[in-house]
């Protein structure tokens, strides 16, 4: 079915009559848009007569601290910063959790599949606002249970001094977090590749740990890209609950300047901007980077034909085939049998059996019978 006949059974070629009425229906449209935003910015604008914002947010004396100068040196920049390192640490270190316990759960050996199934479903289970803030507890935990437990105040667990800092709660939480999910976005990637795959390559005398990590892995770090790159992007987002161990985020820092100026809205509205940019940003990274893999994952293999095989079809298949396929073969001249290319195989003299090598001449096959 062509493209025109798909768009006739799917909407009707509009006549001359019927434009007109879109044209009316787009400026009707746009006039009812262009009021509800004049409306709302009557309303909000902060006249006594208006009870519904009386703070008037959308106001002008609003809005200026948040592009002066000592707000970014201040606020802004450190907590971008701030936002960026945690969600650095945590995207590499969940990356690296997740294949570990994605690939550990598909081992042959109970006594590494089942914990590492334990620890995923436990950690997804778990939400990230109780994992970061009981990170922060687990000295003061470490501490009560050496004093309960006799044997582990034995041992010297009492006097171990450990303090965990705010980037390190938030860092562990997100990763333990992120990085159960990222588990199982590796190995629903690992099943997706065609079982062929590895078939193939432990017939070419590859062991297990050699098939997952040149083949199963990175086909599966391809396929499920935009779903790890989704999941970053919640990392990047989840920094924000650092505010429950006063982590001094981007979203706390913008708390600060909407308490100082009295400017929840506005400070709400930029905040929000920054972090949608940043996660443009990432997304758009993802897509260049599956595009650029894409392109240098293109085959490079060279079509040959099996014996007696015509040319025309290898040249066919090799121009109908997948992309990055290799042109088609040159076509014998008329009138004769192409020879069958063989690869990796030395030749073995003239006239042994079963080697194409030429024979007498059979009845009817003569150079004189060929005309």
């Amino acid at each position: 079915m062509s493209a025109g006949q798909a768009q006739m059974l799917l909407f009707d070629v509009p006549g001359p009559r019927a434009r007109a009425r879109h044209r009316v229906y787009t400026v009707v449209t746009l006039l009812v848009l262009v009021a509800l935003l004049g409306y709302v910015g009557y309303v909000l604008n902060g006249s006594t007569m208006r009870p519904f914002n009386p703070e008037g947010e959308w106001t002008a004396q609003k809005w200026t601290p948040l592009f002066t100068a000592a707000s970014w040196q201040h606020y802004i920049i450190p907590g971008l910063i701030n936002t960026l390192m945690a969600a650095g640490q945590a995207a590499v270190a969940a990356v690296v959790f997740g294949m570990l316990f994605g690939v550990g759960r598909m081992s042959d050996h109970k006594w590494i599949s089942w914990p590492c199934a334990v620890v995923v479903e436990f950690f997804r289970g778990i939400p990230l606002l109780m994992l970061i803030f009981f990170t922060v507890a687990f000295p003061l935990v470490l501490a009560q249970l050496a004093e309960a437990v006799p044997a582990l105040a034995a041992i010297g667990l009492a006097d171990v001094d450990i303090t965990v800092d705010t980037l390190t709660a938030v860092v562990v939480g997100l990763t333990l977090y992120n990085g159960s999910v990222l588990a199982e976005v590796f190995r629903a990637g690992i099943q997706a590749v065609p079982k062929g795959q590895s078939e193939a390559a432990y017939s070419l005398g590859m062991g297990k740990t050699q098939v997952m990590t040149l083949i199963l892995l990175p086909q599966a770090v391809a396929s499920m890209m935009p779903a790890i790159v989704a999941q970053l992007v919640v990392l990047l987002k989840d920094t924000a609950l650092g505010y429950i161990v006063a982590y001094p985020e981007l979203l706390r820092n913008f708390r600060f300047i909407s308490t100082e100026h009295n400017n929840i809205i506005p400070a709400a509205i930029v905040c929000a901007a920054i972090y949608i940019a940043i996660n443009m940003a990432l997304s758009r990274f993802a897509i260049w980077l599956e595009r650029r893999n894409a392109r240098r994952g293109k085959a490079s293999a060279t079509v040959v034909g099996a014996p007696g095989m015509d040319p025309a079809s290898v040249g066919a298949l090799g121009a109908a085939g997948e992309p990055g396929a290799a042109p088609a073969a040159t076509a014998a001249p008329a009138g004769t049998t192409p020879e069958p290319t063989l690869r990796g195989e030395p030749d073995d003299g003239p006239g042994e059996p079963g080697d194409g090598a030429e024979g007498p001449d059979e009845p009817g096959t003569g150079p004189a019978d060929r005309g």
